[in-house]
């Protein structure tokens, strides 16, 4: 039995230094300790030799396994050490470093982003509505019906079904006013469509930011602190601004809010069409009858509601002189931002 413990022990001994990867330890340890490994096998036979040869049979069986098991760990520390040395190495500290590549906000979002922490501070909601929407909401539902004048204002992008690409964030004051009532403050940032010629400050897509305000007794007053508000929180600074008398069949009475040009200082410029002055905020006092669309008494509920055209807002704000810049896509523009 001595003897084939002692032959077990270099047969071991000569194995463990062939041992080259992480794979061949599980092996060597089945094979010399498992259930049906060699050492298991003679520990199970020493029920079958003498007494007075057991002890020291045994004190050599467990030594030997004791012995293996360190080897196999050391051999185990050794290959990890090794391989976390081979990661290493094979990073070539030589070569240039990889560009991380960062993506940003398109200036759009930027100003959207700071005009919804605005008036969420002023307790306005923020909601979104549907790029295709129906005849109804588009300009029923505001006053302006099929046989209306004001429908040839609208240049607009119809679909076979007889509904259209939104042409104006006004379309959602109806769907707002039915779904939540009143007393209400929200506004409705999104993309609006329409069929034109396109120039510096026309173009077939672009965004506004709708806002509507429903409760008791409001008036002009409210209206005009409301958008100086807007206005100064956007540009902090004041802004010089002009009001003047404007035709929108859903707000009576109607007004242009007009800032003064910020790309030209109000001298004139392609933008604001020399004229000094950029159109930016319509608004009045919401029409009775489109409360009554919304299911609001008139007699009892006023309000008021703008249109704000969020990418011209966006080209005074940077300083943008054409506004097709913005939907071209081009990274040489956007990697300013």
């Amino acid at each position: 039995m001595l003897d084939q413990l002692e032959k077990i022990k270099k047969q071991a001994q000569a194995e463990l230094k062939k041992i080259k990867e992480n794979s061949e330890i599980e092996k060597f340890r089945l094979k010399y300790l498992g259930r049906q490994g060699e050492l298991t096998k003679v520990l199970r036979q020493l029920k079958d030799i003498a007494e007075e040869e057991k002890p020291k049979v045994g004190q050599l069986a467990n030594d030997l396994k004791l012995i293996i098991a360190e080897e196999l760990k050391n051999i185990a520390d050794r290959l990890s050490d090794q391989g976390e040395s081979d990661q290493v190495t094979k990073v070539d500290l030589t070569l240039p470093g990889q560009q991380i590549l960062v993506g940003s906000l398109h200036p759009n979002t930027i100003i959207q982003n700071e005009l919804e922490d605005i008036f969420r501070s002023l307790g306005f909601m923020v909601l979104e509505g549907p790029d295709v929407e129906s005849d109804y909401y588009n300009f029923e539902g505001l006053n302006i019906p099929a046989d209306h004048p004001a429908r040839e204002m609208q240049d607009t992008f119809w679909l076979t079904d007889g509904h259209a690409l939104k042409p104006h964030t006004s379309a959602l004051q109806v769907r707002t006013m039915e779904k939540y009532g009143a007393p209400l403050r929200a506004i409705f940032p999104g993309r609006c469509f329409r069929y034109e010629a396109t120039d510096a400050s026309h173009e077939t897509t672009f965004y506004q930011l709708e806002g509507l305000m429903i409760d008791k007794d409001i008036s002009i007053a409210n209206l005009i602190a409301v958008m100086k508000e807007l206005l100064r929180a956007v540009f902090g600074r004041d802004v010089k601004v002009r009001q003047r008398p404007g035709f929108f069949p859903f707000v009576e009475p109607a007004f242009e809010l007009d800032i003064n040009c910020m790309i030209c200082e109000g001298k004139g410029c392609s933008v604001c069409k020399q004229s000094g002055w950029v159109e930016i905020l319509p608004c009045g006092l919401v029409h009775p009858k489109v409360l009554e669309y919304g299911g609001l008494d008139p007699q009892v509920w006023s309000g008021f509601a703008f249109g704000l055209g969020l990418t011209r807002l966006v080209m005074m704000k940077y300083g943008i002189d054409d506004i097709r810049l913005l939907q071209s896509g081009d990274l040489r523009f956007l990697k300013q931002f």
